[in-house]
């Protein structure tokens, strides 16, 4: 055995595609052979691809993974550990290399392989977000429930009373003020009910295609912004459909959407903003305490000036607005709905590239 370690069985090996870390087995110059499930999705190269390169191509900084390699593989040490950057297929701009912590081990029944662990570094952060905003999140929806409740019985009041005194006043003078009464209520009942739909409306689950849910969306906002505004698509056609309720995906959708729009409005008057919807397959996902074998991932990605970073943390709370005018209802209803597909929507916003990404879990 001329490079220190025999190919594996890699039927032997199928439990690490169950790891939400990144797995790799290879001999003692770097070869891979083997990779797991999730470290091919998170390179986004294919697993047969990657078992014919070398590890430490995947590294910005391979020096120190090959020393790791070389010192285990001569059994002076049985584990080293060091952080490390992984390198990603590009697609669009936003693969950044990935922070990992790195763990080389020796293995006793692989003829002289080793293993290679990769736990991306914000991967507990991440966990640990996720489920302070789901919690978070159901404490929101609560104190909404409760307060709508509390504003529409007296608002009914209101507005009738305002109606019997129209009816009672002589001047037409001030019949024009009771008429603003009854406008400003009906303003509010229209919020209070918006609040409370997403929490009353019934869940029609259905068969639903994302890539159908994108275009709709798409062609709802190109006939809204016919010049200035490209909507551009980057799907993954092997997503398959899952069950949902289409109309409240396309609404969450939408509302991202129409946001972005509205953030870009100074570029669409320059003629040069977009949009891009990317659909990707995401492998073994925890959501907040539960881990899904196959999720999705929609991408929203706009080229706007970014969310204010004083509003990064708030931007999901319900009545926060980055806009004047804005009801700050657009990103709580999306959350709103996600959630109720047992997902969750992410931000990530700097000057000149913002992303949302929801993610669904698929069956």
């Amino acid at each position: 055995m001329s490079k220190g370690a025999s190919r594996p069985d890699s039927t032997g090996l199928d439990a690490l595609d169950l790891l939400a870390t990144m797995v790799a087995v290879v001999r003692p110059d770097g070869e891979c052979l083997f990779v797991n499930a999730q470290l091919e999705s998170v390179i986004g190269v294919s697993r047969r691809t990657l078992t014919r390169r070398h590890m430490h191509e995947w590294l910005r900084e391979p020096a120190s993974l090959l020393e790791a390699i070389a010192a285990v593989a001569r059994n002076e040490f049985s584990t080293r550990r060091f952080e490390g950057a992984l390198r990603r297929a590009a697609v669009g701009h936003d693969q950044l290399p990935l922070p990992v912590h790195i763990i080389v081990s020796q293995t006793e029944r692989m003829g002289g392989a080793l293993l290679v662990e990769m736990i991306e570094i914000e991967q507990q952060t991440r966990q640990e977000r996720e489920e302070r905003v789901l919690g978070q999140a159901e404490v929101t929806k609560e104190l909404i429930r409760n307060l709508a409740h509390e504003i529409k019985n007296p608002l009914g009041g209101i507005r009738g009373a305002a109606q019997l005194l129209a009816m009672e006043v002589p001047s037409p003078d001030l019949t024009e003020y009771t008429q603003v009464i009854i406008h400003e209520a009906d303003r509010l009942q229209t919020l209070v009910d918006r609040l409370l739909a997403p929490h009353r409306k019934p869940h029609v689950v259905g068969d639903v295609n994302i890539h159908e849910l994108c275009e709709r969306v798409r062609s709802l906002m190109l006939v809204e912004y016919p010049r200035g505004l490209r909507v551009q698509r980057d799907y993954d056609a092997s997503i398959p459909e899952f069950r949902g309720d289409r109309e409240q995906l396309i609404q969450a959708v939408l509302n991202i959407v129409q946001n972005a729009a509205q953030a870009l409005s100074e570029r669409i008057e320059q003629g040069d903003a977009v949009i891009t919807l990317r659909t990707r397959i995401a492998r073994q996902v925890t959501i907040g305490k539960q881990r899904f074998r196959l999720a999705l991932e929609l991408h929203i990605q706009d080229n706007g000036p970014g969310v204010p970073e004083h509003l990064r943390e708030r931007i999901f709370y319900p009545l926060v607005s980055g806009r004047d005018g804005g009801s700050g209802l657009g990103l709580t209803l999306a959350q709103t709905f996600v959630q109720q597909h047992q997902g969750t929507i992410e931000c990530d916003s700097e000057p000149g590239r913002t992303v949302f990404k929801i993610v669904i879990p698929l069956p």
